[in-house]
């Protein structure tokens, strides 16, 4: 099976349309964060979700932590998934999916130590994907994402078994280790922003490359 590639902290039309073209088949949309790169207002995330051809995923990804707020956040971008990246507080899932019955649902879980192995299978069975990221929502100043570091790749891969819907695995990317990740901890897809990246503009000669790596 093909490893599918989220590129994430699009910033233009003209990052996407390159992303599509060296290969991705999902792109990261960055809302609003209380911290990391890449993050871009809602009205260009409208813009480009709506260029997007339909083949591809446009993931927006939220800080907002109650299922309204949330839902009203998708209702002002349109992207057809919703990227989780702290922890639902108010509400459930459920009003998500009753509200937006034709979006996808990804959460993203923070790997910290042994316990976010039974907090990532115990909500897979309520969304339709995970992404495993490095960030530390614990911290003052929340770490949601785009850390650019690698987490225990150890626990993805238990997460990676013992979960009900696919796996991106996130964090640390790039194209000199993506080839032990894919072994590792064989995950559905892979999610990266920095790695492919440099003057954090997209780079097409890293993003040629990453690709090869994934595909050989």
């Amino acid at each position: 099976m093909t490893t599918r590639v989220k590129i994430c902290c699009i910033s233009s039309t003209d990052e996407a349309k390159m992303a599509i073209r060296y290969g991705a088949s999902a792109l990261g949309l960055v809302a609003n964060m209380p911290s990391g790169p890449g993050i871009i207002s809602d009205e260009l995330i409208l813009t480009i979700s709506k260029m997007v051809p339909p083949s591809i995923s446009t993931f927006m990804l939220t800080s907002e932590t109650s299922a309204h707020q949330i839902i009203e956040h998708h209702r002002r971008t349109l992207t057809n998934t919703i990227q989780i990246v702290d922890e639902l507080r108010q509400g459930t899932y459920e009003i998500i999916r009753r509200a937006l019955p034709a979006i996808k649902i990804v959460q993203v879980i923070h790997v910290i130590d042994e316990r976010t192995i039974d907090e990532a299978v115990e909500i897979s069975a309520f969304v339709d994907a995970l992404l495993l990221d490095s960030g530390n929502p614990n911290l003052p100043v929340k770490e949601l994402g785009g850390t650019g570091r690698v987490h225990n790749w150890t626990l993805s891969k238990k997460i990676v078994e013992q979960s009900k819907v696919p796996v991106f695995l996130a964090g640390g990317l790039t194209p000199e280790n993506v080839r032990q990740a894919i072994d590792q901890v064989q995950p559905f897809g892979l999610d990266l922003c920095s790695g492919v990246r440099t003057d954090k503009k997209l780079d097409p000669y890293k993003l040629e490359k990453f690709f090869e790596c994934v595909w050989k």
